[in-house]
């Protein structure tokens, strides 16, 4: 039997309508080798990408195995190969230990040169363990006059700063095949609050966001950044009603027509207590279906997973318009997959 090309795997108009639904879900897993899980998670549910955490590392070579036989299974199932993905920002935020490089993280950054260095090591040693995508850089731009809750993971408190360093970051990771995404739009920098427990809000005007936290994340957009992750936070002058990443209004009038973003955009992680504490999974992933964000992030072995991509399913069955756009974001998706992902 003759084994399909990578391009006939990309292209939308050959894909299932449940592989136009997986292709929308990035998820976590447990455990260190390929295992019952993932077959589900790749042959079942068809997802389009994994995240890797501390849980799944044990070693360079045991990382390496396990991308390698998470995209072999891809292969073999017929299915497009996997985004796989994993938080390396360095400092705070790096679930790759020793033997990979550490770094002190992006406060630390001196100059671009440092930036430089982080982003080609970084982007060597992912390349080597077969991960695709590095969820990284941290964009929010973290005043002094106040206790950002990413202090400890911006680059600074100067948007000119902050967008030269992560543009750095953004080019060498991605001229050496690793996607970079820019995080967390529109700027988290302002809030004090976690939305890992609660629901931040940030209550300045589109035009304060425009002057000061959306700058760097202009800047990405104009180098081509492969993705961008929208926050799970409130920010009522634009949207009082839901927070950035279930609203249309940030994620397509703010994001796609205002900023001209055409690339990958997806939520942080849906099990996040931000998401959990005020909305139920099926809510989340309808409102996400409606702003045309392209992936859901769901970080957490669960039955929120398999919820998610059935209302992924029903959506796309149920509405004419939700395919219409369901496709669009898959067509994105593939598009990074086909530029980034070697076969």
């Amino acid at each position: 039997m003759t084994k399909p090309l990578k391009t006939d795997l990309m292209n939308t108009d050959s894909l299932s309508i449940e592989q136009l639904a997986g292709q929308r879900l990035m998820v976590g897993f447990e455990g260190k080798r390929f295992n019952p899980d993932l077959k589900f998670l790749i042959h079942d549910l068809k997802v389009g990408g994994v995240i890797l955490f501390s849980q799944n590392i044990e070693t360079p070579d045991q990382v390496k195995k396990l991308c390698e036989a998470i995209q072999e299974y891809a292969r073999i199932r017929n299915q497009p190969p996997l985004i796989i993905a994993i938080d390396q920002e360095g400092g705070q935020v790096a679930r790759l230990k020793e033997p990979f490089t550490e770094f002190p993280g992006n406060p630390a950054m001196r100059d671009i040169n440092d930036a430089i260095y982080f982003a080609e090591t970084t982007a060597a040693e992912l390349n080597q363990a077969g991960i695709n995508m590095n969820l990284a850089p941290v964009l929010d731009v973290a005043p002094r006059s106040m206790t950002s809750i990413v202090s400890e993971r911006a680059f600074g408190h100067d948007p000119e700063w902050v967008s030269m360093l992560g543009l750095a970051v953004i080019s060498h990771l991605q001229q050496h095949r690793i996607m970079a995404v820019a995080k967390h739009f529109p700027g988290i920098g302002r809030t004090e609050a976690d939305s890992h427990i609660e629901l931040p809000s940030c209550d300045h005007s589109l035009s304060d966001l425009k002057s000061y936290d959306l700058i760097p994340f202009a800047e990405s957009i104009a180098q081509q950044v492969a993705g961008i992750m929208i926050s799970h936070v409130m920010y009522p002058e634009i949207d009082p009603k839901w927070p950035a990443s279930l609203s249309k209004q940030i994620a397509h009038n703010l994001l796609r027509e205002q900023m001209g973003f055409s690339s990958v955009s997806m939520t942080d992680d849906l099990d996040m207590g931000a998401i959990t504490h005020h909305y139920d999974i099926k809510t989340a992933v309808r409102q996400i279906l409606r702003a045309g964000i392209d992936m859901a992030l769901i970080c957490h072995k669960g039955p929120n997973i398999e919820i998610a991509y059935q209302e992924i399913l029903d959506g796309l069955h149920r509405s004419p318009d939700t395919r219409a756009r369901g496709k669009a974001s898959v067509e994105r998706i593939m598009a990074l997959k086909m530029k980034y992902i070697p076969i």
